[in-house]
């Protein structure tokens, strides 16, 4: 029987999310490619150090004490030789990846479908921009973010902002257009409105359906890996009201929900302690990345330009 990705919450990501990459990339950066491979082809037996989505990735992978629900497929624009390096690398840090996709300098996106991911994590603004027009979750990991996984060792913990991440950008233009006395006026009005999804909205309803899974196999796992969520918005009261109902509507039950009214989310997060947090905005990125291992977000009106 051949095997399926369809019930499974399947993350790619790129070798340079992966691992520390970031000396062979000023390298590919600089236009060379030749010297990048020969780089990448002296370092083959040496394992990379691990990167920004590195604690997040093996957190998702002990999801599958018992069964797979959770696979992860690098995809990169690496070109093939060099994938054998991040496959060692993985071998040698002890991530259970078998697939990848290596591209050698080709966007790849275009793999997302047939993959049916949930989630794209990479570190090249370009990509994600496609991925995210294709209509896939996805967030440019900032290289230099500092890293959280290992104070909570058995519990996945994910922080999401929500307009333009969690829900469409529809109120962010509201506000953008005409500023927060409109924005307030609009949500309060439709209070009993859902709003649309936005682009990570299908991966928080992974993680939910992740977790209950999770709660059931709890009584025959011995310290079964648990998920967290929060979100975490410049919303407050009253436009707290409607992502909430939008949340109830989608039958999504998250842990903690910051109603901040702009007050800086970085030392809220420094509390929450995230594996990982997404937004769309690179100001609250800049904030959140001396805290956790952040993904910028790049759609909704802000990121228009």
């Amino acid at each position: 029987m051949a095997f399926s990705l369809e019930d499974k919450l399947v993350v790619a990501i790129s070798s340079r999310a992966l691992f520390d990459f970031e000396e062979e990339n000023r390298v590919y950066e600089a236009g060379d490619l030749q010297a990048y491979e020969a780089l990448q082809r002296e370092r083959l037996n040496v394992p990379a150090p691990p990167g920004v989505a590195f604690p997040l990735i093996r957190k998702l992978l002990a999801l599958n004490t018992g069964a797979h629900r959770v696979e992860v497929v690098i995809l990169s624009r690496s070109d093939p030789i060099s994938g054998l390096r991040a496959f060692s690398s993985c071998r040698e840090h002890g991530l259970a990846i078998e697939r990848g996709v290596f591209t050698r300098g080709r966007a790849p996106f275009g793999y997302l479908k047939p993959l049916n991911a949930s989630l794209f994590l990479s570190a090249n603004q370009d990509d994600v921009r496609d991925a995210l027009a294709a209509g896939f979750p996805a967030a440019r990991v900032l290289p230099e973010s500092a890293k959280m996984a290992s104070r909570h060792p058995d519990e996945i913990r994910i922080a999401f902002d929500g307009d333009a991440v969690l829900f469409s950008d529809e109120a962010e233009r509201v506000f953008q257009r005409e500023g927060l006395g409109a924005f307030i006026g609009h949500e309060t009005d439709k209070k009993d409105l859902p709003l649309a999804d936005g682009p990570l909205k299908p991966l928080l309803g992974a993680l939910h359906r992740l977790q209950k899974l999770a709660d059931e196999a709890a009584p025959t796992q011995s310290a079964p890996m648990r998920i967290r969520t929060a979100l975490v918005t410049a919303r407050s009261a009253p436009a707290h009201e409607r992502a909430i109902r939008t949340l109830m509507q989608w039958n999504i039950e998250i842990d903690e929900a910051m109603f901040l009214g702009g007050l800086d989310k970085g030392e809220f997060l420094r509390e929450f302690e995230p594996d990982f947090f997404f937004d769309d905005q690179i100001r609250h990125c800049e904030s959140a990345r001396v805290v956790t291992a952040t993904g910028h977000v790049v759609s909704g009106i802000v990121n228009a330009s």
